[in-house]
């Protein structure tokens, strides 16, 4: 388990997260955020979306201001209370773990929007039952996440098959924070979300044009490989006929 090493560092981020990360990272700003954007209604007004992981709010404010409902969860404190000064009480913000049962009644959410949270999250399995829970019929689950083949590359064993714990460094300023993560290969990606979920749309993003304009190297280690894997279900009233590489039946 690294849950008590993700809180440590994500509240070591927060600060950074709330007045960098979220204005001047292009790799959220201009690769993440417009594609997953991109993947859901064009009008969210009036319907319940749940921000599952909300780090410093971004999301959040961003459905806020489109007259969504929103509920906004995280596992560290310190991003809780970033969102919290981000959006007052217009949404409903609570620290939260997402392997634990979730405090919301049966079919209440139109949406559920998970930006990459689910890498530092070893068992996806009850996290989905509960997300299949609390949508509603017909629901969208959009998830992003660090892509299999981005992190294999820092994998100890080597092993693409294997589920696996990595260690990462992120630079902050004069700060290097240890940022823990689990990676898995894409048939244990496809195989836990098509158990609950249908699955629309994989999605391996690319940079826009003013991510090209900020970082132009990085734009075109992008173009040819992906960091990021973004996922389009809906809430499925039966379980997987089918499997990749036998995981599930």
């Amino acid at each position: 388990m690294i849950k008590n090493q993700v809180i440590k560092a994500y509240n070591k981020l927060a600060h950074d997260y709330e007045h960098n990360v979220d204005h001047y990272s292009p790799y959220n700003t201009d690769y993440e955020r417009p594609a997953m954007m991109c993947s859901l209604p064009k009008s969210v007004e009036d319907l319940n979306i749940l921000d599952a992981g909300c780090a410093a709010g971004w999301y959040t404010e961003t459905f806020l201001l489109q007259g969504a409902n929103v509920t906004s969860i995280d596992i560290s404190p310190e991003m809780v209370a970033a969102t919290k000064r981000r959006v007052g009480n217009k949404a409903k913000v609570m620290c939260l773990d997402l392997s634990n049962d979730l405090p919301f009644q049966d079919q209440v959410y139109d949406i559920v929007v998970s930006s990459l949270v689910l890498h530092y999250i070893e068992d996806w399995t009850k996290v989905f039952k509960e997300f299949s829970r609390i949508l509603k019929p017909n629901g969208i689950f959009l998830f992003s996440i660090h892509h299999p083949f981005m992190d294999v590359s820092m994998s100890p064993s080597k092993n693409y098959f294997s589920r696996e714990i990595i260690k990462d460094k992120w630079k902050r300023g004069d700060e290097r924070v240890d940022v823990w993560f689990y990676r898995r290969p894409l048939h244990e990606i496809i195989n836990v979300t098509s158990h609950y979920f249908v699955i629309s749309r994989l999605i391996e993003p690319l940079p826009t044009e003013a991510f090209k304009g900020k970082k132009p190297e990085s734009y075109e280690k992008l173009m040819k490989n992906p960091n990021f894997l973004i996922i389009k279900a809906k809430k499925s009233n039966t379980t997987a006929k089918y499997s990749v590489n036998g995981m599930i039946n």
